[in-house]
């Protein structure tokens, strides 16, 4: 009799046997590990992932079940892929099953074959190559992004903002022609390579480095915004496609992808360089997993999820921003793709490039202690000399709509030398709360612990927790009085006051309201790229990556919202925010100016960032971090839970909390969530800590298998975050 051990979608920290019966499949059937089948579960059938071949089980054999059906003929992971999501697993005490089921693409999730589908790609033909005149805007606009990025598929032109009818009356101009996408054995011919400019003398060692390194080796290219780092990822790709392997490129939103794309489809234009991200259809993800699973596909460029793809070859893995928050899942499993990235570099045996202006504190730990490799580019290709920054001491200053005078008067100087200006504010929203002026009530929301935010030009109060919404009262609920006003600053409130400063000048704002439709956050950075917006208002969205030339200065309000926090990263993150910010002035040949409006400009956290830089501050932070036995000195997981009765969430995770203590960790909780109540749900945490990573993982093995016979597990709603990067 054969086994089978798989792995089934369900939430049990365990595998399965089953046997092959051989009445229901030959017996020269080829089962291998990595393959999938078709089992009996309960009432159901599941797609379940082969993990290994037994010749024996301990399950009594009146209770095992048989395979219904085998789906594949060869396995879909390898060995090593496998290898890649038990790890995973394991490290973030996560179900395997679900693990596997996370990675895969949903049609082979369902079963599907991996081959089922082929994807339509745009491009353009020798006559539309010429980028004729033409009377409609939209499809000259086509035609301009075909010919900057090169063949692409049909979502990600929609996802641009250009239509079905646009695309289909260039085709029946004969401007641009669909094609179905083949494999394509690009590793027979030497890569096509586009201009690139000469290196600098930093980033010409960085490359040298990275290119003479044998096996496995990370390597932290802490570079200052605009040093060209991205040059230096390029430059290092080259040689990787010169031998014929394949890179994953790893950017933190979808935000970024377009933008990344093109300069890597101009770099390298006859290189099949495909993306991964959400907004791609079931189809198109796919069929990027089976080309790079065959090796037909040169570079992914991809947001997390991508860590998971499969590769033929793979040869040098490269994540860009790599202290960016977005890099690391917050539900289901909470994993960080820089993480994995490391480990799966190990696994091949090839370099791991992590750039970034503002390292995270656990990279630039590992930096520190020699287990990454540090290489600096304090040099910005465009200016000659750094950002001035400027502290604006904000008590006793006259202010409107959250700018002092003395900032408006700043912003009319950079105005009139026709430069451009960016307020950014981290709070979308007309006003974060709405007060009454006779009885001080608040609009809090009626499920959350929290306000809920005025949103004026839809006339909604919204909370951005929970999303509950209704309209805005005209009356107060408490006293009946009309004398209702807004309290606190957005950046539809910001956006509405300089159009009345500043009338004749056009103000543009970016945040996750004013882009919620396809195509519409590219539509307006091209328009602030092509001079037409002078103001830019936004939130974080405007911080990540772009390039935009004219902006000579840059205006960071309510700064003092990081200083003061229950979260010890919050000092952290504001340092990388408003380094990140102030990186997007000074890149046309001319040192920029930031202003930073502040109450406390003695702080030594807002002295050292901009006397110093971050790279002084990093260094700094990390020296507290070790007084206070925090992380990246110390190891930390969270239990965070939920429920409608306070009291079944205190005694769930007062149960975890062993009487006596085990050697090695430190427990605090249970205690109140910084944000106590979210949709009606009541939420507490318990904080594990240990020295030893290993005595922390297996505390933490320890209590999972605890909690899936737990009574108490089974009234609340509970997770597990290993490495949190976030504690409210």
């Amino acid at each position: 009799m054969r086994f089978v051990e798989v792995a089934i979608k369900v939430p049990l920290p365990r595998t399965f046997d089953y046997k092959i019966d051989e009445q229901l499949i030959s017996p020269s059937a080829t089962i291998m590990p990595g393959m999938r089948v078709l089992v009996p579960f309960g009432n159901q059938k599941k797609v379940a992932v082969v993990l290994a071949l037994k010749t024996h089980t301990d399950v009594p054999e009146n209770k095992i079940k048989a395979v219904s059906e085998v789906i594949d003929q060869t396995p879909i992971l390898s060995s090593q892929h496998l290898e890649l999501l038990s790890f995973t697993a394991r490290y973030y005490c996560y179900p395997l099953g679900e693990t596997i089921h996370i990675a895969l693409p949903s049609a082979l999730r369902q079963g599907e074959h991996p081959d089922k589908t082929s994807i339509s790609m745009v491009s353009l033909t020798e006559k539309g190559a010429k980028i004729p005149s033409l009377k409609a805007k939209t499809q000259l606009n086509l035609l301009k992004q075909l010919a900057q990025s090169g063949k692409s598929s049909l979502t990600e032109l929609k996802a641009l903002g250009f239509s079905k009818k646009t695309i289909d009356a260039l085709i029946d101009k004969e401007f641009i022609t669909q094609s179905i996408e083949h494999d394509n054995q690009w590793q027979s011919v030497a890569p096509t390579v586009g201009t690139k400019p000469v290196l600098n003398k930093e980033q010409a060692v960085a490359c040298t480095t990275i290119n003479q390194s044998v096996g496995f080796n990370s390597f932290l290219l802490e570079g200052v915004t605009g040093s060209g780092k991205t040059e230096v990822y390029l430059q290092c790709l080259e040689e990787v496609l010169k031998r014929g392997e394949q890179a994953l490129v790893l950017v933190p939103e979808i935000g970024l992808t377009p933008q990344t794309v093109n300069r890597f489809r101009r770099r390298f234009p006859d290189t099949p360089i495909m993306l991964w991200h959400s907004a791609l259809t079931d189809n198109e993800r796919l069929q990027t997993w089976r080309f790079c699973e065959k090796g037909s596909c040169a570079i992914v460029i991809g947001t997390r999820s991508s860590i998971f793809l499969p590769f033929l070859k793979l040869g040098m893995i490269v994540v860009d921003e790599e202290h960016d928050s977005s890099f690391k899942q917050q539900d289901t499993l909470r994993y960080h793709a820089r993480d994995l990235a490391a480990y799966r570099a190990f696994q091949h045996k090839i370099p791991l490039i992590l750039g970034s202006a503002t390292p995270a504190l656990e990279t630039l730990h590992k930096a520190i202690n020699n287990k990454y490799q540090l290489l600096s580019l304090t040099e910005r290709a465009q200016t000659a000399t750094d950002n001035k920054f400027m502290l604006l001491d904000m008590k006793g200053q006259p202010d409107q709509a959250g700018i002092a005078h003395a900032s408006l008067a700043t912003m009319r100087q950079h105005l009139n030398r026709g430069k451009q200006v960016m307020v950014f504010l981290n709070r979308r929203g007309f006003s974060p709360t709405l007060i009454c002026h006779e009885c001080g009530w608040l609009s809090e929301c009626n499920r959350c612990s929290t306000s809920a935010t005025f949103h004026k030009a839809i006339g909604q109060m919204i909370c951005h927790h929970c999303g509950e919404q209704h309209p805005v009262p005209h009356q107060c609920p408490d006293c009946g009085s009309t004398q209702i006003f807004p309290n606190g600053k957005g950046t539809e409130q910001i956006e509405e006051f300089l159009s009345s400063e500043f009338p004749d000048t056009p103000v543009s704002r970016i945040d996750r309201d004013s882009t919620r439709r396809k195509g519409s956050l590219e539509k307006a950075l091209e328009e602030i790229n092509q001079g037409g917006a002078r103001i830019l208002v936004g939130t974080q969205m405007l911080a990540k990556g772009h390039h935009f030339a004219d902006v000579s200065l840059v205006l960071i309000l309510d700064v003092d919202s990081g200083l003061y926090s229950c979260d010890f990263r919050a000092t952290e993150h504001l340092a990388q925010l408003v380094t990140q910010v102030a990186g997007r002035a000074g890149r046309s040949g001319e040192p920029g100016q930031v202003l930073l409006q502040t109450h406390f400009p003695e702080h030594p956290l807002l002295q050292d960032l901009v006397n110093n830089g971050y790279q002084d501050f990093a260094r700094f932070a990390l020296s507290e971090r070790d007084d206070a036995d925090l992380p990246p000195i110390t190891n930390m997981a969270i239990v965070r839970a939920q429920g409608h009765s306070i009291k079944q969430v205190v005694d769930f995770l007062t149960d975890l909390v062993p009487v006596n203590g085990v050697s090695g960790i430190q427990l605090l909780g249970p205690i109140p969530a910084p944000l106590e109540r979210v949709a009606g749900m009541y939420r507490f945490q318990l904080h594990i800590q240990a020295q030893d990573r290993k005595v922390l993982h297996q505390y933490l093995a320890q209590m999972v298998d605890y909690l899936s016979t737990s009574k108490l597990a089974q009234k609340v709603r509970w997770s597990l975050d290993v490495d949190p990067i976030d504690m409210i």
